[in-house]
């Protein structure tokens, strides 16, 4: 590890990727390890959101990492999933002690891919992960188009209000939930982040038989308002993982983080203590 500097809520770190990428992470609270994994237009600030980050670290202590391209991690060009994942275990083997992983969207993509290639994860806990089910499920093309277009000319709202109805599928209630964020502009800037991983993240080929032997314990985490392809894959994944339970957020879509943030952190501790 290197470059540990302080800042106003904990310390942030940097630790070196596979293929030299440096990945930063924020460290605060106390107590048993998680590291959580943000998705896309957002970094480690998202957990901000209704101070998810700072309840979780009154019981924990919290890794909030960057991924590649977002935050204080470094940039590179579009990348392959497995360098993500490899971003992702970068951070959890960094940290002395066997760490619970969150990750949200294609965040939670990553954090699956991570679990089932190291044996630092003893829980796992994932928010309507980016899995693909069906065929239609990412078809996308025009609207990436779009958002391209948008941002060519400078629009970047615009381009990030396109991207997080037309492709993540939020509500617009949840994207005015977003908006109300101090993090909306950092947000805005962020989209530009999106060619980055969205070609690995639809690159991925949902193969059930790969985490017939992934025991890890897992909470999968979706509401009942979200799109319909999150919920296909939550479905997948639950068949799927041998060790895998269903929560349900009434009310809530795909960003509960801000919707719902109190009933978001009562599931993940709740899962992390009953699991012990």
């Amino acid at each position: 590890m290197a470059n540990v500097s302080p800042t106003d809520s904990g310390e942030l770190e940097t630790v070196t990727s596979s293929d030299g990428t440096e990945i930063a992470y924020e460290r605060t609270g106390s107590g048993p390890p998680i590291v959580l994994v943000h998705g896309a237009v957002s970094d480690r600030t998202i957990w901000e959101f209704g101070d998810v980050r700072s309840s979780v670290a009154d019981r924990r202590t919290v890794y909030a990492m960057d991924r590649r391209g977002h935050g204080g991690s470094e940039a590179t060009e579009p990348y392959a999933l497995e360098q993500g994942v490899d971003d992702v275990i970068a951070v959890v083997e960094a940290v002395d002690d066997p760490v619970a992983l969150l990750g949200h969207s294609s965040g939670g993509l990553y954090a699956l891919e991570a679990a089932a290639r190291t044996d630092d994860v003893e829980r796992l806990l994932l928010y309507e992960p980016a899995v693909a089910v069906t065929d239609d499920a990412l078809d996308v093309e025009s609207e990436f188009e779009a958002m391209m277009s948008l941002l060519e000319d400078g629009r970047d709202e615009e381009a990030l209000v396109l991207f997080l109805e037309d492709i993540a599928r939020i509500s617009s209630d949840e994207i005015d939930a977003l908006r109300s964020e101090p993090t909306w502009e950092e947000q805005v800037e962020l989209v530009h982040t999106v060619p980055l991983g969205l070609g690995a993240v639809s690159a991925y080929e949902f193969d059930p038989d790969r985490y017939a032997d992934l025991e890890t314990p897992t909470l999968l985490l979706t509401g009942d308002e979200s799109a319909e392809w999150f919920g296909d894959g939550i479905d997948a994944l639950e068949a799927a993982l041998p060790n895998a339970r269903v929560a349900t957020m009434a009310g809530h879509g795909h960003v509960a983080q801000a919707t719902g943030p109190e009933r978001f952190v009562d599931e993940v501790l709740g899962f992390l203590e009953d699991a012990g």
